[in-house]
């Protein structure tokens, strides 16, 4: 492959950015790929190339330790770029050559891979200075928006630690994340590369001796790496009575202050300032140290840790999770979470015996063989022929059309065009944008979203018809698509956040239309559960209305129905009217107080008269088949199936005329 690098800084710059990509660099290399690095110098109008770099004009910002900024736009050094036939960038900064790097790719339509190295929510005291909450609120605020609108640019990211991972989500981020740490070419810091006369000779140049101990800092002197803080640590150490030295290595905006910080807690000749080192020499430096320490909790991964642990100096570091797999306690390190902490525990560490303290430094070099160039090199080169093989299925987003909460959007691709309806969430979440490029990952993950969209249409036309349910549009979504539990769970929460469901006002609604069709709590209880309302809505429901009204709803039915039970006698009808009442939902209390309130006077009134009726009719019914005492009998059995008493009956047939025949 050929790769460009694009970065807003690079070598002879010491930072963990530039440690990365020249690690990365030279390890693609060794891969057997052409490595390509686009950066800027501090020359205005001057652009260079030389063994594939390629640097390009900025200005040096001295409050930002000397960085580089330059101009997202470069004409001569696009095409000197598209002469490179890159087949994919790799950026890994986000201003200005970071942002040339998308201009790039986007103009040679080149595949962009991103590495987020850098938490900026750590640096807003820059432009805060003092350190104001409003202020510091809205950098937060833009430093999220810009990270997301920087992630939805590319098209694939790298993380180098699961915390960083976390937070680019956190930002809204949805392309895909790859956790790869960065790695290291261990051989540099291995002690057997470094020349022992050499480290002499750097210990004898800052005044230590053999026997002094020696804590090393490696790093930007900046505000966020908290190295004040370390100072006054190691301020609370008995240094009148322990050889021993705090070496800070690198510059920054916070070296003077740093130094004068030295001077009034009168240590100056227990800690030294060597400035900023070439990065060849770098490696000395840490073998002529016994320990490391940092105090930041702004990194991204923790380079100069993983530096100092191949160099087999133990650790000293704050409670950090990207530090959790490389400080192992009383292992390959210590945590300390106040400055007294750290005071303790450098004093521990001093109480070991050169035995115990030899075995540390063993167990530091184990702890990170893990960050082997070479393995890095090549969990990156796997992430760019993914990256490649998505970017070479992408499909061109040709028109975009807004219709309420749906994005129309119409693609084309190798096999012609086709249309898409996807969520208006989807379509900004994913960052699209008319006439760009998607990648078949994306297409794949808004055709899943687009069976939400078309589902959501059909939920729509079904509830516009009628009022339903959460249970029964759950019903519908399981039985006629084809989503998944979670996209039909998310979908009724959609449908129940825009009210276009609402069981609460179903249930009320259907309370009052069945109490308005004279029906009980228990029929009302049923219907409604079979509609998937919970017991306690449906209780929430009933208790609007109180049982005077269901005493009152209870007695008009039983009014309206009494007409209709017919030919029977007075018992039967009250049982009759007890069942009815029964099946239309009302209780067995209700009921009572009903038949003690209804009046049968003319039912009891009637009764023999409906008695004789119904015998007449009987006589009627049986006499074609049956004579005599037969006859008797089945229109006896007749009138007792009616309710009659006894007695009745017999009153009824005394009085009737019977022929021979029937007699």
């Amino acid at each position: 492959m050929r790769i460009g690098l694009f970065s807003d800084t690079y070598s002879p710059d010491i930072n963990g950015v530039v440690s990365s990509i020249v690690t990365l660099q030279h390890a693609l290399e060794d891969l057997g790929h052409d490595v390509f690095v686009v950066t800027n110098q501090p020359k205005i109008f001057t652009t260079t190339l030389e063994n594939n770099i390629l640097r390009l004009p900025g200005i040096e910002l001295k409050s930002m330790y000397g960085y580089t900024m330059s101009s997202p736009l470069h004409i001569r050094a696009l095409k000197q770029i598209e002469e490179m036939k890159l087949d994919i960038i790799h950026v890994h900064t986000e201003f200005g050559i970071g942002l040339f790097a998308r201009i790039v790719s986007k103009r040679l339509e080149v595949p962009l891979v991103s590495t987020y190295h850098t938490t900026y929510e750590d640096y807003t005291h820059y432009i805060n200075p003092l350190h104001m909450k409003t202020v510091e609120r809205l950098a937060r605020r833009s430093v999220s928006k810009l990270s997301k609108l920087y992630g939805s640019s590319c098209q694939a990211m790298i993380s180098p630690s699961e915390k960083t991972k976390e937070m680019l989500l956190g930002y809204g981020i949805t392309r895909e994340i790859y956790i790869i740490p960065t790695g290291l070419n261990l051989s540099r810091f291995d002690k057997k590369n470094t020349d022992p006369a050499a480290v002499k000779s750097l210990r004898a140049k800052y005044g230590i001796s053999e026997e002094t101990f020696v804590i090393l800092y490696v790093g930007r002197l900046a505000k966020e790496k908290s190295i004040d803080y370390v100072i006054d640590g190691f301020s609370e150490l008995d240094l009148a009575h322990q050889d021993i030295k705090l070496m800070i290595v690198g510059g920054g905006p916070d070296e003077d202050g740093l130094a004068h910080l030295v001077k009034t807690l009168k240590i100056e000749d227990k800690v030294i300032f060597t400035g900023k080192i070439p990065s060849l020499e770098v490696p000395a430096y840490y073998h002529a140290s016994d320990a490391f320490v940092s105090a930041s909790l702004t990194e991204t991964q923790g380079m100069t840790f993983i530096e100092a642990l191949a160099a087999e100096c133990p650790l000293f570091a704050r409670p950090d999770d990207v530090l959790t797999e490389l400080v192992i306690e009383d292992k390959t390190g210590y945590y300390f979470k106040s400055t007294h902490e750290f005071a303790s525990k450098v004093m521990h560490h001093l109480s070991k015996t050169k035995n115990q303290r030899d075995e540390m430094c063993v167990a530091a070099k184990a702890q990170v063989r893990i960050y082997d160039d070479r393995e890095f090199g090549k969990a990156v080169e796997n992430v760019y022929q993914i990256t490649i093989h998505n970017y070479k299925k992408s499909v061109f987003l040709k028109n975009v059309r807004l219709k309420e909460d749906v994005a129309e959007c119409t693609f084309e691709g190798a096999d012609g065009p086709f249309k898409l309806s996807i969520s208006l969430q989807a379509y900004t979440k994913k960052g699209l944008k008319r006439l760009s490029m998607v990648d078949q990952k994306t297409i794949d993950e808004l055709m899943e979203d687009e069976k939400t969209v078309l589902a959501y249409q059909a939920c729509i036309r079904k509830i516009a018809s009628k009022d339903r349910t959460r249970k029964e549009m759950y019903d519908f979504l399981t039985q006629k698509t084809e989503l998944n539990i979670k996209q039909i769970n998310d979908l009724i929460d959609h449908l129940e956040e825009r009210n276009y469901i609402n069981d609460t006002l179903y249930a009320n609604s259907a309370v009052s239309n069945f109490l308005s069709l004279l029906q009980g709590k228990q029929r009302i209880i049923r219907a409604l559960k079979q509609k998937g309302i919970p017991v306690e809505m449906i209780d929430a429901a009933l208790q609007q209305d109180d049982e005077e009204t269901e005493i009152k709803n209870a007695l008009r039915y039983a009014e309206k129905i009494m007409p209709t039970i017919k030919d029977v006698s007075l018992k039967m009808k009250q049982e009759k009217l007890s069942i009815k009442l029964l099946t239309q939902g009302y209780e067995y209390n209700i009921i009572d107080v009903v038949m003690k309130s209804l009046n049968f006077n003319e039912d009891e009134r009637n009764q023999l008269d409906n008695c004789r009726k119904l015998a007449v009719k009987a006589v009627k019914r049986y006499s074609p088949k049956y004579e005599g005492t037969s006859l008797r009998n089945h229109v006896f059995n007749y009138l007792t199936q009616k309710g009659f008493e006894v007695d009745d009956i017999n009153a009824v047939f005394n009085d009737m005329v019977w022929t021979n025949e029937q007699d």
